[in-house]
Protein backbone atom coordinates (compact mmCIF):
# COMPACT_ATOMS: atom_id res chain seq x y z
CA UNK A 1 0.00 0.00 0.00
CA UNK A 2 1.24 3.64 -1.00
CA UNK A 3 1.36 5.72 1.82
CA UNK A 4 2.75 8.68 -0.50
CA UNK A 5 0.54 8.23 -3.04
CA UNK A 6 -2.71 8.27 -1.27
CA UNK A 7 -1.29 11.74 0.78
CA UNK A 8 -3.17 14.33 -1.09
CA UNK A 9 -0.42 17.35 -2.48
CA UNK A 10 -1.52 20.85 -1.32
CA UNK A 11 -1.72 23.51 -4.17
CA UNK A 12 -0.52 27.18 -2.91
CA UNK A 13 -1.99 30.21 -3.88
CA UNK A 14 -0.79 31.44 -7.10
CA UNK A 15 -0.08 27.81 -8.91
CA UNK A 16 -2.22 26.35 -11.45
CA UNK A 17 -2.21 22.86 -12.52
CA UNK A 18 -4.08 21.65 -15.51
CA UNK A 19 -3.92 18.20 -16.18
CA UNK A 20 -4.16 17.70 -20.67
CA UNK A 21 -4.78 15.20 -22.80
CA UNK A 22 -2.22 11.89 -22.77
CA UNK A 23 -2.46 12.39 -19.27
CA UNK A 24 0.41 15.27 -19.16
CA UNK A 25 0.48 17.35 -15.89
CA UNK A 26 1.38 21.20 -16.38
CA UNK A 27 2.54 23.39 -13.41
CA UNK A 28 2.47 26.83 -13.65
CA UNK A 29 3.72 29.17 -10.63
CA UNK A 30 5.54 32.58 -9.89
CA UNK A 31 9.26 31.19 -10.84
CA UNK A 32 7.96 29.26 -14.04
CA UNK A 33 6.23 26.36 -15.75
CA UNK A 34 7.22 22.38 -15.42
CA UNK A 35 5.26 19.57 -17.51
CA UNK A 36 5.44 15.71 -16.57
CA UNK A 37 4.04 13.31 -18.54
CA UNK A 38 2.60 10.26 -16.12
CA UNK A 39 1.57 6.84 -16.67
CA UNK A 40 -1.54 6.32 -18.36
CA UNK A 41 -2.96 4.01 -15.44
CA UNK A 42 -2.29 6.63 -12.82
CA UNK A 43 -5.61 9.09 -12.94
CA UNK A 44 -4.85 12.86 -11.77
CA UNK A 45 -7.80 14.67 -10.11
CA UNK A 46 -7.51 18.51 -9.43
CA UNK A 47 -9.69 19.66 -7.10
CA UNK A 48 -10.08 22.98 -4.86
CA UNK A 49 -6.57 23.42 -3.69
CA UNK A 50 -5.82 19.54 -3.98
CA UNK A 51 -4.37 17.33 -5.96
CA UNK A 52 -4.95 13.92 -5.93
CA UNK A 53 -3.67 10.82 -7.47
CA UNK A 54 -4.96 6.84 -7.48
CA UNK A 55 -4.08 3.97 -9.24
CA UNK A 56 -6.46 0.80 -10.89
CA UNK A 57 -5.23 -2.10 -9.08
CA UNK A 58 -3.10 -3.13 -6.85
CA UNK A 59 -0.21 -4.23 -8.76
CA UNK A 60 3.28 -3.92 -7.87
CA UNK A 61 3.37 -1.58 -11.05
CA UNK A 62 0.95 0.63 -9.84
CA UNK A 63 1.94 0.90 -6.59
CA UNK A 64 5.64 2.39 -7.70
CA UNK A 65 4.22 4.36 -10.20
CA UNK A 66 1.56 6.05 -7.64
CA UNK A 67 3.99 6.82 -5.04
CA UNK A 68 6.15 8.45 -7.50
CA UNK A 69 4.40 10.51 -9.50
CA UNK A 70 2.69 11.66 -6.49
CA UNK A 71 6.52 12.84 -5.56
CA UNK A 72 7.01 14.17 -8.92
CA UNK A 73 4.23 16.54 -9.01
CA UNK A 74 4.63 17.90 -5.53
CA UNK A 75 8.48 18.21 -6.30
CA UNK A 76 7.08 20.47 -9.19
CA UNK A 77 5.00 22.49 -7.22
CA UNK A 78 7.74 22.72 -4.74
CA UNK A 79 10.12 24.13 -7.49
CA UNK A 80 7.79 26.76 -9.21
CA UNK A 81 6.84 28.37 -5.76
CA UNK A 82 9.86 28.20 -3.75
CA UNK A 83 13.05 26.74 -6.34
CA UNK A 84 15.32 24.46 -5.20
CA UNK A 85 19.32 24.98 -4.34
CA UNK A 86 22.57 22.92 -3.94
CA UNK A 87 26.03 24.00 -2.94
CA UNK A 88 29.52 22.91 -3.92
CA UNK A 89 32.37 22.92 -2.69
CA UNK A 90 35.99 23.08 -4.13
CA UNK A 91 38.33 21.23 -1.14
CA UNK A 92 41.94 20.99 -2.05
CA UNK A 93 44.91 23.42 -2.42
CA UNK A 94 44.78 25.27 -5.96
CA UNK A 95 41.30 24.60 -6.97
CA UNK A 96 38.86 27.46 -7.99
CA UNK A 97 35.87 28.19 -9.89
CA UNK A 98 34.55 30.90 -11.94
CA UNK A 99 31.57 31.66 -13.75
CA UNK A 100 30.53 33.53 -17.37
CA UNK A 101 27.18 33.37 -17.58
CA UNK A 102 26.23 29.48 -17.55
CA UNK A 103 29.69 28.75 -18.56
CA UNK A 104 31.52 27.29 -15.41
CA UNK A 105 35.40 27.28 -15.59
CA UNK A 106 36.85 24.63 -12.79
CA UNK A 107 40.18 24.14 -11.99
CA UNK A 108 41.12 20.79 -9.82
CA UNK A 109 44.05 20.15 -9.83
CA UNK A 110 44.30 18.63 -13.33
CA UNK A 111 46.69 19.78 -16.36
CA UNK A 112 44.41 21.72 -17.77
CA UNK A 113 41.30 24.03 -16.64
CA UNK A 114 37.79 22.24 -17.16
CA UNK A 115 35.21 24.23 -18.61
CA UNK A 116 31.70 22.97 -17.73
CA UNK A 117 28.23 24.12 -19.87
CA UNK A 118 25.54 24.31 -17.84
CA UNK A 119 22.23 24.27 -19.16
CA UNK A 120 20.54 27.58 -19.36
CA UNK A 121 17.33 26.39 -17.50
CA UNK A 122 19.85 26.85 -13.90
CA UNK A 123 21.22 29.42 -12.38
CA UNK A 124 24.92 29.57 -11.64
CA UNK A 125 27.08 31.46 -9.02
CA UNK A 126 30.28 30.90 -7.89
CA UNK A 127 32.17 32.72 -4.47
CA UNK A 128 35.81 32.43 -3.19
CA UNK A 129 36.02 33.88 0.52
CA UNK A 130 39.30 34.15 1.96
CA UNK A 131 40.31 31.53 4.26
CA UNK A 132 37.33 29.55 2.76
CA UNK A 133 36.78 26.78 0.29
CA UNK A 134 35.08 27.75 -3.08
CA UNK A 135 31.69 27.11 -3.77
CA UNK A 136 29.25 27.38 -6.48
CA UNK A 137 25.94 27.59 -5.98
CA UNK A 138 23.33 25.69 -8.39
CA UNK A 139 19.53 27.19 -8.88
CA UNK A 140 16.75 25.84 -10.51
CA UNK A 141 12.69 24.95 -10.73
CA UNK A 142 13.82 21.63 -12.05
CA UNK A 143 14.50 19.24 -8.34
CA UNK A 144 16.00 16.72 -11.57
CA UNK A 145 17.73 18.08 -13.54
CA UNK A 146 19.37 20.22 -10.76
CA UNK A 147 20.75 17.05 -9.33
CA UNK A 148 21.85 15.45 -12.42
CA UNK A 149 24.20 18.72 -12.83
CA UNK A 150 25.42 19.04 -9.66
CA UNK A 151 26.22 15.29 -9.46
CA UNK A 152 27.61 15.87 -13.09
CA UNK A 153 30.12 18.43 -11.42
CA UNK A 154 30.59 16.44 -8.14
CA UNK A 155 31.89 13.43 -10.76
CA UNK A 156 34.80 15.71 -12.38
CA UNK A 157 37.00 15.30 -9.02
CA UNK A 158 34.97 12.97 -6.65
CA UNK A 159 36.23 13.40 -2.32
CA UNK A 160 38.61 11.17 -1.78
CA UNK A 161 38.45 9.70 1.47
CA UNK A 162 42.47 10.31 2.68
CA UNK A 163 42.76 13.99 2.47
CA UNK A 164 39.39 14.84 1.51
CA UNK A 165 40.20 16.57 -1.56
CA UNK A 166 37.78 17.03 -4.42
CA UNK A 167 34.20 18.26 -4.99
CA UNK A 168 31.91 17.94 -2.40
CA UNK A 169 28.39 18.81 -1.44
CA UNK A 170 28.54 21.79 1.51
CA UNK A 171 26.14 19.47 3.61
CA UNK A 172 27.94 15.87 2.57
CA UNK A 173 30.31 14.65 5.14
CA UNK A 174 33.54 12.48 3.60
CA UNK A 175 34.05 9.67 5.71
CA UNK A 176 38.02 9.69 6.16
CA UNK A 177 40.63 6.77 6.19
CA UNK A 178 43.98 6.61 8.09
CA UNK A 179 46.66 6.72 6.16
CA UNK A 180 49.69 4.68 5.87
CA UNK A 181 50.83 3.56 9.55
CA UNK A 182 54.50 4.24 9.85
CA UNK A 183 57.16 1.59 9.08
CA UNK A 184 58.86 -0.17 11.81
Amino acid sequence: MSRIGKKPVQIPKGVTITVGNDNVVSVKGPKGELKQAVDRDIIVTVSDNTLNLSRPTDQIRHRAMHGLYRSLIANMIKGVTDGFKKELELVGVGFKASNQGNTLDLSLGYSHNIIFEVPKELKVATATEKGKNPTITLESIDKQLLGQVAAKIRSLRKPEPYKGKGVKYSDEIIRRKAGKAAGK
